[in-house]
């Protein structure tokens, strides 16, 4: 890649362009005198003027006496102390100062001495009004009721429109956002679909400042923070593409398609390296590939997510979602899988078993967002099926924190970069819910109705206010909170501190007695015990009710019976009687009872029905 920059302006802001030739006088225009005005006026003679060229002296002057400063320092020694005690030893002026306070005279000579100092304190009363006394101590924060704006919002330029798949800011004080559109919907035949994406400045949503137009849809664009004008981006075929804004409106470099994903690239991250070319992306096909700008064709390195102890193979293969990377760490890193699964990895593994070191059940479908907290990094957040999780590396087995389900699935998350309690949430029903695990756990402290249609990612700014989100339908909001949600409390850190380290115990503590309840079951089962013994001080556990005899039979007794119920045929009318009403009359165990004789033999028969099947239920016991 270059590094140079060409300034570039168009012809038009350079203004008219001069001309110069050589060209003979020109009148342009002409006052002929007039006599008749020569009437108005008479001619004044004599006529005298004066000139004089030496200066004009006063009789009297004034000036005031210029007041003159120095800078003047000044050295304050410590003074008092003996030939024979050295300053610097604090264990000798410590012993001294004992010494001197067990002096007689010493509380004389300290009440004649504040007597003085007294007088000189009471001189030194006089308040000015316009110092500031106490800039150190913080203002007390105003209680602020939170709310939310809509700022500006960026629409597709494209039609039809497309889903916006990822947002990123720019590093320059991020005044840009790149935003990407794909639909991602499996063999979607969209006629005249075009595959731009867009970089808009934040001042401006009329018009983009850029458009990408690459030979196939962007999945993911992101910024290198240490170059505005570069980024990469992972595409719909698999391949990743690096792009130079300063270079016009094509890919600088793209990778092979044989060496590339076989699934479209759904997110892809810069690594804290010292040459700023290095990145990382991966796929749902399970693969994780490192790549470096300045050699495209083929990748540094792969990881192929299979868990399995067995060989890795591509049919094993975890689908992996999302990315987590802190530059902080930059050997570890954490991916999302399709299966639910968080696996946190460290690239220095010699084997793929060591660098797929952690594992986490985290949710029910794919997990859609992880990022960790930007304060402590062994806490992260998962955005998956209907509930966002916070976890704690420590805790494996469950999470420490989490929200309640909701109606509508959630789509993306993240933590606010200021305030260290707050993260977002975005929902398929187009809500951006704010959550403050410091005020409340139960429900959102702020829930912003942004659209009606689906919200798909959601990006932060760093200053904590700004968040950008992007909807099914292609358009980017950028909301605006209000300030209580973004500024950080004094007490803040401190509260969360204890509060993730006091929740990561009773996990641990949990997890400890799960594990002492399995390993007590696989001692009983290879003994041949009953389960009786299970339980301990008289309560038993959740595992131990669904092992208890009784409940074991009573599960059994409730099978035979259905199954009695399913052999039996229905129960036929007898022929003397009418049948008055329709099947659901008679098939329906819900149906009202027909008027008449008909609704005696319909509910005799399936209590004969029932007697049969505890009949079979005790001969089966």
């Amino acid at each position: 890649m270059d590094i140079n920059f060409v300034y570039q302006k168009k012809r038009s802001e350079f203004g008219k362009q001069c001309m110069f030739s050589d060209k003979g006088p020109e009148l342009i225009d002409n006052f002929p005198s007039n006599k008749k005005l020569l009437r108005n006026y008479i001619l004044r003679d004599p006529v005298s003027r004066s000139t004089h060229c030496a200066p004009i002296q006063a009789q009297h002057y004034l000036n005031t006496t210029r007041a003159e400063y120095t800078n003047a320092a000044m050295n304050h020694i410590e003074g008092g102390w003996p030939k024979d005690v050295n300053t610097a030893d604090e264990e000798q002026t410590k012993r001294y100062r004992r010494k001197v306070e067990k002096d007689e005279g010493f509380h004389h000579t300290v009440m004649q001495l504040c007597r003085n100092m007294e007088n000189c304190i009471l001189q030194n009363n006089a308040i000015n009004i316009y110092q500031q006394y106490f800039s150190d101590v913080e203002a007390t924060p105003l209680v602020e009721r939170s709310s939310a704006r809509t700022v500006n919002v960026y629409q597709d330029q494209s039609t039809p429109t497309r889903p916006v798949t990822h947002i990123s800011w720019s590093p320059d004080n991020q005044t840009k956002l790149a935003v990407s559109h794909c639909n991602l919907s499996f063999q979607a035949v969209v006629p005249n679909q075009t595959t731009h994406s867009y970089i808009w400045e934040v001042e401006n949503p009329n018009l983009p400042l850029h458009i990408l137009k690459p030979e196939h849809p962007i999945v993911c664009l992101e910024y290198n923070q240490k170059d505005p004008n570069s980024l990469v981006s992972g595409m719909f075929n698999g391949q990743v593409a690096v792009w130079d804004t300063r270079k016009g409106h094509e890919p600088v470099e793209l990778s092979v398609i044989e060496n590339s994903y076989r699934d479209p690239v759904h997110n892809v991250l810069w690594i804290n390296s010292k040459s700023g070319t290095e990145f990382f992306g991966s796929s749902t096909d399970g693969q994780i590939k490192w790549w470096d700008t300045r050699k495209l064709t083929e990748p540094t390195e792969t990881l192929i997510l299979d868990i399995s102890k067995d060989d890795q193979s591509m049919t094993n293969a975890l689908g992996a979602s999302c990315l987590e990377y802190e530059p902080t760490i930059p050997t570890r890193f954490m991916v999302g899988t399709e299966q639910g699964k968080v696996i946190s990895c460290n690239r220095k593994g010699k084997t793929p078993q060591e660098k797929m070191m952690g594992r986490f059940a985290a949710h029910y479908g794919p997990v859609l967002a992880l990022q960790r907290n930007p304060a402590f990094l062994k806490n992260f957040l998962t955005i998956g099926d209907w509930t966002a999780r916070i976890w704690s590396e420590d805790c494996r087995e469950s999470s420490i924190m989490w929200t309640s389900f909701h109606r509508a699935l959630l789509t993306d998350g993240a933590w606010s970069p200021t305030r260290l309690s707050v993260f977002f949430t975005t929902r398929s029903d187009g809500i951006l819910d704010v959550w403050d695990v410091l005020q409340q756990q139960k429900q959102a402290c702020l829930g912003v109705k942004v659209c009606d249609e689906a919200l798909k990612c959601l990006r932060t700014h760093e200053m904590g206010r700004l968040v950008a989100v992007g909807n099914q339908k292609g358009t980017t909001y950028l909301v605006e909170f209000s300030e209580n949600l973004a500024m950080s409390n004094k007490n803040d850190k401190m509260l969360l501190t204890a509060m993730f380290e006091r929740e990561s115990k009773r996990e641990k503590i949990l997890e400890a007695r799960n594990r002492e309840i399995r390993l007590k079951l696989k001692a009983r089962s290879a003994q041949n015990v009953p389960e009786e013994g299970l339980e301990e001080e008289g309560k038993p556990s959740a595992v131990d009710l669904f092992m208890d005899s009784s409940v074991v039979q009573a599960e059994s007794d409730f099978y035979g019976v259905v199954e009695a119920e399913m052999a039996d045929p229905v129960p036929e009318l007898p022929p003397e009687e009418e049948f008055v009403g329709g099947f659901d009359d008679f098939e329906g165990e819900t149906a009202e009872e027909s008027p008449g004789e008909v609704s005696e033999p319909v509910e005799e028969a399936p209590k004969e029905v029932k007697k049969k099947g505890k009949g079979k239920g005790k001969k089966k016991k």
